[in-house]
């Protein structure tokens, strides 16, 4: 059997090539909403909650699992070295596949700053009395908010029930929540900015895909301070950023 850790749209594109050789395939993904998007694919076991290592690597024993496939999203650290911790105590093939990053050209830009950590932004927000825009997502509303911020600070996030409830429970008012299921283009992002007059940006580099560029853009087209969470580096031992390569390897190893 093989397995797939699931946390981005790549995932689903490289499931859809899988399953042209088998439905011998273990799926596992963080929520509900990651399952539901799974119903047209072939696969025999499917995992919707998050799992800690042991249970992990339970899972993994138990179904007999031969290589195990990481696509979890890129600033999911935690994730990918239990999934390497799991994969060498129990002698399966780990696989990482990660989105490139697309960040790297900005870096001279002067509106657009690197943060290694949120609470890096409690420093260069000190003076800043602007509206401020988080898309990093719903796991780091709490980190931004415990940084007692005087600024009004707006939250897009997806738009589920689980995660509009969170940002409720967390005191964050209904009007600055944002709900939008992504990827968000060039347009949508700038009406954003606009109607919500933003003046600082916070976003992770989620690639292509995540349309990293266009909130870039767009944000710094209308003079807005960006502010990047950095992806922590990790030392894979079997990377691929490149769709083809990675389904090559895997035809090639396991299904021929």
């Amino acid at each position: 059997m093989i397995a797939f850790i699931l946390g981005t749209s790549d995932g689903r594109k490289l499931l859809r090539e899988i399953n042209k050789f088998t439905d011998d395939i273990l799926l596992s993904t963080a929520t509900t909403y990651g399952g539901e998007l799974l119903k047209e694919y072939k696969y025999r076991y499917l995992n919707t909650t998050p799992l800690n290592k042991e249970e992990l690597k339970k899972l993994l024993k138990e179904k007999k699992v031969r290589v195990l496939v990481d696509l979890s999203h890129p600033y999911a650290i935690e994730i990918s070295k239990n999934a390497m911790d799991c994969c060498d105590d129990l002698h399966i093939e780990y696989i990482r596949y990660e989105r490139k990053a697309v960040i790297d050209k900005y870096k001279e830009n002067k509106n657009v700053k690197f943060i290694k950590k949120i609470e890096d932004l409690s420093f260069y927000l000190k003076d800043n009395e602007g509206n401020i825009l988080n898309t990093m997502g719903s796991n780091k509303i709490k980190d931004i908010l415990d940084l007692n911020l005087p600024n009004r600070i707006i939250h897009r996030v997806l738009p589920t029930k689980s995660v509009i409830e969170k940002c409720v429970d967390l005191g964050i008012d209904i009007g600055d929540i944002i709900g939008i299921k992504g990827p968000i283009g060039y347009d949508l992002n700038l009406a954003f900015l606009k109607a919500y007059d933003i003046k600082v940006m916070l976003l992770k580099d989620s690639g292509e895909k995540g349309a990293t560029e266009e909130k870039l853009k767009s944000a710094l087209d209308l003079n807005v301070q960006c502010y990047v969470l950095e992806r922590e580096t990790i030392n894979y031992k079997n990377k691929f950023s490149n769709e083809e390569d990675i389904i090559n390897y895997l035809e090639c190893k396991y299904f021929k």
